[in-house]
């Protein structure tokens, strides 16, 4: 790999998982001073040669999604100022995936807008991690590579080899989602259908799939607020589930997430490092955090190599 080449970059919101991805590839993290103005306004400045290589940001929209985001645009261009190569915006949590269509009158496609923020800014292609809706990629006219972090959640579930699974999702738009992890399982499926009462607030009205005796492991991109999550817990054991385990990508836990699942009936939560993990979270004994450094890493030097990335699809 041409490291001269190649430049990975951080931005201020989790540079943990930059600095790993950097020690799998063996490259320096790239030097760039951010600081902040009295008014809340970012600073961002290049501390070293960028011109002709290809670049890397890493910055995940977590808390406060605002700042990450511009932060992001930022450097992104920053760089392309400074006569970076190509410029991949590398986006472990995507913010607004959530808000991707008009599902309401007189509403944003949020997740649109930031695609276009994205290219404007000067990013010449993006790596995505467990999109909230696939269809997002569409939203780009640069290329899109959607990595997935299933192979990681799935794995350290078949190292549990829990008899009696069942996969659950815990809404409909999360069936294929679920469907995936079964079958690298081989185990059953279920769908809890729910309804939203409002904004963070859903109620689950009926479970399709059989569960009673068995083990459920409830699977989903986000945490939020852990509303859905917790009463999907509930609504499993109403139904004979004999244990609850839960497999979520990011882990946003906003609110009273935290108190929520410990209070709940919830065995193990896993969780991967796409966002770092609230101080009061990393306390709590029955959330577990799985790393997608070497995931992301391996995305970024197929990029790089211009090799295919289609192996980290599956």
């Amino acid at each position: 790999m041409a490291v001269d080449k190649l430049k990975i970059f951080s931005g201020r919101a989790n540079p943990r998982l930059t600095e790993a991805i950097c020690g799998i590839l063996a490259t320096p993290v790239g030097q760039v001073e951010l600081s902040t103005f009295a008014d809340g306004e970012c600073y961002i400045q290049i501390l070293e040669n960028v011109r002709g290589t290809d670049v890397f940001v890493v910055q995940p929209c977590s808390q406060p999604v605002d700042f990450h985001l511009m932060e992001l645009l930022l450097m992104i261009d920053a760089f392309k100022r400074a006569s970076a190569r190509r410029i991949t915006a590398v986006v472990p949590y995507y913010g607004y995936a959530r808000q991707d269509r008009k599902d309401k009158p007189r509403v944003p496609i949020s997740a649109k807008l930031v695609a276009d923020l994205l290219e404007t800014a000067g990013a010449s292609r993006a790596l995505l991690l467990d999109l909230h809706a696939p269809q997002i990629q569409g939203y780009f006219n640069v290329p899109v590579d959607h990595l997935f972090a299933s192979p990681v959640l799935v794995e350290h579930f078949r190292q549990k080899d829990l008899p009696n699974l069942t996969v659950v999702s815990p809404d409909a738009g999360g069936v294929e989602r679920a469907r995936g992890f079964a079958k690298k399982l081989d185990v059953p499926l279920a769908i809890v259908d729910k309804r939203r009462v409002a904004m963070d607030q859903t109620e689950v009205m009926h479970l399709i799939g059989e569960i009673e005796g068995r083990a459920a492991l409830i699977v989903d991109d986000i945490v939020d607020t852990a509303g859905t999550l917790v009463k999907t817990a509930e609504a499993l054991r109403e139904q004979g589930a004999e244990r609850v385990f839960a497999a979520c990508t990011h882990a946003v836990l906003s609110g009273r997430a935290v108190e929520r699942i410990c209070q709940s009936s919830i065995e193990e939560m896993v969780v991967t490092d796409s966002i770092p993990l609230r101080a009061e979270a990393a306390k709590i004994g029955k959330i577990k955090v799985l790393s997608v450094a070497d995931l992301l890493a391996r995305g970024i030097r197929s990029i790089h190599e211009e090799s295919s990335i289609s192996a980290l699809f599956l």
